[in-house]
């Protein structure tokens, strides 16, 4: 077959390079041929229909075993989430996010986030993303960026950005209304003396609960105190107004006259100095999520003595009484996910920063490489229901690497390499490989192996490289035989390594190895081996209950929480996979709600674990960071 122009077309000229290339074929290797033939005919096909070479298709599972996939709106079908949109089945459903911009988001969150705006998405209705700005001292605007931000990476857009602080004067009006109803008064007890109130269980002060002595005030002596407050009459922590809760009959200690506003001296992020008090979280949420028409307010078990409280506010008020409910919060074992403790990690430079991807915060997982389709699936997988879910980062894990086994490229990568040179072929001899990413036909005079495939003296448990030995390379036809070996005189570690390749001669055939090797190429014409670093995170903490450690959890830190490799080297097909990020294209990273960053470079590295490209790349030096191993580290053939 020819081209118009009387050229040969890309197919002939596909099996003129295999014929040149080897002389002497084997009926294995005229398959082989024809199957390359068949490819690059298929190939030519698609330029003349004007069709992408290389299509963006799902990436083949590293075994035959079919996936298990969960329906992603499982949790919302049945279970706890479906019976509490059945107790109100409202036509319209709003819920909310509302979280302190105090700090970052940790892993703890996604399920808060994937509650909320899923079962509002799965009910046709919206989600509010609700900031509880009511205490200026401890927000930063970064806070507010980077939760937005992580909110659109898990793929939830959400309905209108609030803040509390947007309702000051109408919550404000409705704390005086709370007065007059003689539901609030103004208080002047420290610290000891509210904990006095509260009843004694010490044998030598034993008590019951009795009522603060400014209880009992007059209405309009409170409001008017109330209204000095407001104007600087008082220091922070020297008045306060409480609720006038219950009867003292009550059991529940949300009960029990909370704080409804105090001094805080600090201008508002948003407001600046109009205000010098600020109500309470116990006050300010439930009336938000009124004036918002939250129908359901979904929040963790931790609040549900607060929903009495939540619910007695709304109705000594008079406004719309949204629903609260409460399931179990995501907890996972091994690692911290307290703010302060965090906070403590980073400036003892123990972690890089709050990112780090040794951390469980969201920005922290988002660097590592989870993608967060992976961490929406977890969500997934777990369920709702009120009981607290104490997982093991393991399974987290273990969770993660199924994603990514079923939605990331394949792609050879040596972390800590040992150089082979193949002594008994051409420089310039070329093997046809079933690469996905990167040339089709590679350089095979040196190529680079695994520092531990490699073994100086071969032993009957080991079957991969040692002298006198073979091993098979990955997707190679033949094997390769150890006949030497240098070592570098100053480290006393192997530096090169001699060896044959296996080819028979016509009519001959070879010996299959016990064992296969991933490698790498060098190869000047296609700019092979890339340089990179590679990171290889573990677990910061030794034991699954860090803060039980004494003297404290910084005792329980690992010294060998990251391992770098600054030479490693990766197939020339990285670049593509690069090109073609972000893998895979889910949630937040398929919709453009935010721009993919470096490490949707997703992609397993073959026998080593799945990795990303970190923030620190450079197109000169890109550095990678291991996501999770493979399951077969442990048991990987001796």
């Amino acid at each position: 077959m020819t081209e118009p122009n009387g050229s040969p077309s890309l197919t002939e000229q596909v099996k003129d390079k295999v014929a040149e290339a080897l002389p002497t074929r084997s009926k294995k290797s005229e398959k082989k041929d024809k199957k390359a033939a068949e490819k690059a005919a298929k190939k030519e096909q698609y330029a003349k229909e004007g069709k992408a070479t290389t299509p963006k298709q799902p990436v083949k599972p590293v075994n035959d075993e079919p996936a298990v996939v969960r329906d992603p709106d499982a949790m919302f079908k049945e279970g706890w989430l479906d019976e509490v949109r059945k107790e109100r089945p409202s036509p319209d459903v709003y819920t909310r996010f509302p979280p302190e911009p105090n700090g970052y988001l940790h892993i703890g969150h996604s399920k808060a986030i994937a509650i909320n705006f899923g079962f509002a998405r799965y009910h046709g209705g919206k989600c509010y993303l609700r900031f509880d700005d009511t205490n200026p001292e401890a927000e930063e605007e970064k806070f507010f960026t980077a939760i937005e931000d992580i909110i659109r990476w898990l793929g939830f857009k959400p309905y209108k950005i609030t803040y509390s602080s947007d309702n000051f004067d109408k919550l404000y009006d409705l704390a005086e209304k709370l007065i007059l109803k003689d539901g609030a008064y103004m208080c002047y007890c420290n610290d000891e003396q509210i904990k006095d109130q509260r009843g004694g269980t010490d044998e030598k002060n034993k008590h019951p609960r009795y009522a603060c002595e400014h209880r009992s005030r007059p209405v309009e002596e409170s409001l008017a105190e109330f209204r000095a407050m407001k104007d600087g009459k008082y220091k922070p922590r020297e008045a306060f107004l409480r609720m006038k809760q219950d009867d003292f009959q009550n059991g529940n200690p949300q009960m029990w006259d909370l704080a409804a506003y105090r001094i805080i001296e600090q201008p508002h992020h948003r407001t600046g100095s109009k205000w010098r008090i600020y109500p309470t979280y116990d006050f300010t949420h439930c009336l938000c999520d009124s004036f918002e028409g939250i129908t359901h307010s979904l929040c963790t078990v931790e609040f549900i003595n607060s929903r009495e409280s939540y619910e007695w506010l709304c109705d000594t008020v008079e406004v719309y009484k949204p629903m609260q409910r409460e399931y179990g919060r995501l907890n996972l074992t091994g690692t911290i996910m307290s703010k302060r403790k965090i906070a403590r990690l980073v400036k003892e430079s123990k972690v890089f920063d709050w990112d780090d991807p040794r951390l469980y915060t969201l920005v922290a997982l988002r660097r590592r490489g989870v993608p967060p389709g992976a961490i929406l699936s977890f969500v997934n997988e777990l369920g709702v229901t009120t009981a607290r879910s104490n997982i093991q980062t393991v399974r987290f894990e273990s969770s993660v690497r199924k994603y990514l086994e079923m939605t990331v490229p394949r792609l050879m990568l040596i972390i800590d390499p040992i150089k082979i040179i193949i002594d008994n072929l051409p420089d310039d001899y070329e093997e046809e490989v079933e690469n996905g990413f990167g040339p089709k036909s590679v350089d095979m005079g040196t190529v680079y192996i695994e520092r531990d495939d490699f073994r100086e003296n071969a032993s009957s448990d080991f079957f991969r490289l040692a002298p006198g030995t073979a091993v098979g390379l990955l997707k190679v036809t033949y094997p390769i035989t150890c006949t030497s070996f240098k070592k570098d005189d100053a480290t006393g570690l192997v530096s090169e390594i001699h060896a044959t390749y296996d080819r028979p001669a016509e009519g001959e055939t070879f010996k299959k190895p016990k064992a296969y090797i991933h490698w790498v190429a060098e190869s000047p014409k296609h700019s092979s081996p890339v340089k990179v670093e590679a990171r290889v995170f573990n677990s910061l903490f030794k034991s699954d209950n860090p803060e039980a450690v004494e003297p404290d959890f910084m005792a329980d830190i690992r010294e060998d929480s990251l391992v770098t490799y600054p030479n490693a080297l990766a197939e020339v097909g990285l670049n593509e996979i690069q090109r073609r990020a972000p893998w895979p294209e889910e949630a937040g990273e398929a919709n453009r709600e935010v721009k993919p960053g470096p490490e949707s470079v997703r992609f397993q590295a073959m026998r080593v674990g799945y990795f990303c490209m970190d923030k620190e790349s450079t197109t000169e030096r890109p550095v990678l960071n291991r996501i999770v191993g493979l399951k077969e580290d442990a048991a990987k053939n001796a």
